[in-house]
C-alpha cells in the first residue's frame, strides 16, 4: 500500500505540500493564471493529479465559469478531493486512473502538478503526449514536479536543501532526512533540461520555465 491508499496518510495529506514545496499557494495561483492567459470563462479543464483537490479547489474558487475532469489512481485522494472542494464538488469530474481514463476533451486548458516526477521517462512522454492530444490548438498546459539538474553531488547538496526548508516549515527533522533519502531512490527524476526537451517531444510549443524552488520546477507550454 502506498501513503496515497492508505486513509491514515491521506487525511493528512493536506498538510504536506505546503510545508514541503516553497510558495506551494503562489505556485498554485500563478498555474491559474497562466491557464486564465487564454481559457475562456467557461473552460474545461483537465487536472492530472486530481487527489487531494487543492489546485481544484484554488482553481474552482477563482473562476466560478470553469468546469473540471479530474484525473488520479487512488480512490482515497480522490475522495479526498470531493471532500476538499466541499460546494464547488457538482462542478468537478473525477476518474479514477491514469491518463488513458480522462475524457478526450477537447479541453481548454490542463495542469499536472507534482504527479510527473513518479512516471519513469517513457511513461511520462507517453503520458504528456495523451494530455496534448486531449487539448485544444493553443491551449495552456502547466506542468510542476522534482526536476533536478547536475551530477551526485549537486543533487545531494539540492536535496539536502529540500529537507531543510521542510524543517523549517514545521517537518520532523527525521522525517525530512528520510524523504532526502527516498526521493532519489525511488523516483526516476530528470534534469530540468531533460523535462523540457520531453514537453517538446509530445508535442508542446512555446515551453517556458515559470517556477524554480530548490528540487520543483515549473513550465508552462501551448499545444
Amino acid at each position: 500500500m502506498t501513503p496515497f491508499d492508505d486513509p491514515h496518510s491521506v487525511a493528512r495529506y493536506a498538510e504536506g505540500p505546503p510545508r514541503l514545496v516553497p510558495g506551494f499557494a503562489d505556485m498554485q495561483r500563478m498555474a491559474l493564471l497562466l491557464l486564465a492567459e487564454h481559457a475562456p470563462d467557461d473552460a474545461r479543464i483537465l487536472v492530472l493529479g486530481a487527489g487531494g483537490g487543492l489546485e481544484l479547489r484554488t482553481f474552482a474558487a477563482a473562476r466560478p465559469g470553469w468546469s473540471f475532469d479530474g484525473v488520479d489512481p487512488s480512490e482515497e485522494m480522490l475522495k479526498l478531493a470531493a471532500a476538499t472542494l466541499g460546494p464547488l464538488a457538482p462542478r468537478a469530474r473525477l476518474y479514477r486512473g491514469l491518463i488513458d481514463v480522462a475524457p478526450e476533451g477537447p479541453f481548454d486548458g490542463a495542469t499536472c502538478l507534482l504527479t510527473l516526477h513518479f512516471l519513469p521517462e517513457a511513461e511520462r512522454l507517453a503520458t504528456l503526449e495523451a494530455v496534448r492530444c486531449r487539448l485544444k490548438p493553443g491551449a495552456p498546459f502547466v506542468v510542476v514536479h522534482h526536476s533536478i539538474a547536475g551530477d551526485e553531488d549537486d543533487r545531494a547538496r539540492w536535496l539536502s536543501r529540500y529537507a531543510a526548508f521542510a524543517v523549517a516549515s514545521g517537518v520532523p527533522p527525521e522525517q525530512a532526512e528520510s524523504a532526502r533519502i527516498a526521493i532519489p531512490a525511488r523516483l526516476p527524476i530528470l534534469a530540468p533540461e531533460e523535462d523540457a526537451a520531453l514537453l517538446r517531444r509530445a508535442g508542446f510549443a512555446a515551453v517556458e520555465l515559470f517556477y524554480a524552488a530548490f528540487t520543483f520546477r515549473g513550465w508552462v507550454a501551448r499545444a
